[in-house]
């Protein structure tokens, strides 16, 4: 039979920007409500407010996704690039660089050098990109995917404290909306940790007191600029 093995490495790419997407989503929109809803605003005030910060968190979340992960891919292009030419020009030291890390690693110059010798006939370029530069295709940057990801994420963790609010009698609203927002942080932080083969509750936690602390301090803020108001 053959031997299959699940590894999660694979997924840090997208899991990365999707769990910071949703955190934020749920962290900053939940902070946002629960800061103007002590200032005194009305229902509908703090509605717009939730709303706006969904869309405009979204795109900045998409943007800076982007623009990060876009800068982390022209800086392994350019690397790429930079092996191409050495590769062109300078083959055989090329192949005794490759042979060295494998030496470097436990294998015996003989056999790290026909190891060198072959991988460089079938994939010169990969050979080094993966075991030179530490760039592998399952983990190459993907702005397009990272941004997207993070904006859908941000979307779906911000309309979770928004419906609570929704949903919250007038009187309770910053309440419900703290309660339910840590609820929701506390199982993003456990999802995340079972996706990712971590410890579960470390991840629930982690998450749910950095989400507490934001609340309090955003609640605190609202209280005491809508009374000075």
């Amino acid at each position: 039979m053959r031997h299959r093995e699940r590894h999660r490495s694979s997924r840090v790419g997208w899991l990365r920007a999707a769990v910071l997407g949703a955190d934020d989503g749920i962290l900053s929109t939940a902070s946002l409500l629960v800061g103007v809803a002590a200032a005194g605003a009305p229902r509908a005030q703090v509605f717009v407010a939730g709303v706006a910060g969904l869309v405009a968190g979204a795109m900045s979340m998409a943007a800076g996704e982007y623009v990060s992960v876009s800068s982390q891919a022209d800086a392994e292009e350019a690397d790429l690039a930079r092996e191409r030419r050495e590769l062109a020009t300078d083959r055989t030291g090329e192949r005794a660089e490759l042979a060295r890390i494998y030496v470097a690693r436990g294998l015996k110059p003989g056999l790290a050098q026909q190891v060198a010798d072959q991988l460089m006939a079938h994939d010169a370029l990969g050979a080094h990109a993966r075991d030179e530069l530490g760039i592998s295709e399952r983990q190459r940057a993907r702005p397009v995917q990272a941004a997207l990801a993070s904006a859908a994420a941000f979307s779906a963790g911000a309309a979770m404290p928004l419906v609570a609010m929704m949903l919250a009698p007038a009187s309770l609203l910053a309440a419900v909306v703290t309660t339910t927002s840590l609820v929701f942080l506390a199982i993003l932080g456990w999802l995340a940790a079972r996706a990712g083969a971590a410890r579960p509750l470390v991840g629930a936690l982690r998450v749910t007191i950095w989400g507490a602390l934001a609340m309090a301090v955003t609640y605190a803020a609202g209280a005491l600029f809508g009374a000075v108001v």
